[in-house]
């Protein structure tokens, strides 16, 4: 078995990297739909970029989900619990 303190420090860098990756992607997104909006306004009447930045804004709220382990369906430590009940079950 993996040592507890290799596998907390594992955890919390897995962890850190994806929170990291969220602000990354906030990042890009933030600049990418500016970027859009401004030739979408100077361009055209028509506001497309609404439906980029929409559909990315919806992958970017899944992204902020993961990253922080928010889960409105599931509640919180679901999986975890999950996993405790089936390993309790004899059939596994």
């Amino acid at each position: 078995m993996e040592n507890s303190n290799a596998y907390r420090y594992r955890r919390a860098k897995e962890k850190v990297e994806t929170i990291k990756s969220f602000y990354m992607n906030l990042m890009a997104y933030c600049i990418v739909i500016s970027i859009l909006a401004w030739v979408n306004l100077n361009t055209t009447s028509f506001l497309w970029f609404i439906f980029p930045a929409l559909g990315w804004g919806i992958g970017l709220l899944g992204h902020w989900s993961r990253a922080y382990d928010y889960n409105p369906i599931f509640g919180k430590n679901w999986e975890e619990r999950k996993i405790k009940e089936f390993m309790n079950e004899p059939r596994f």
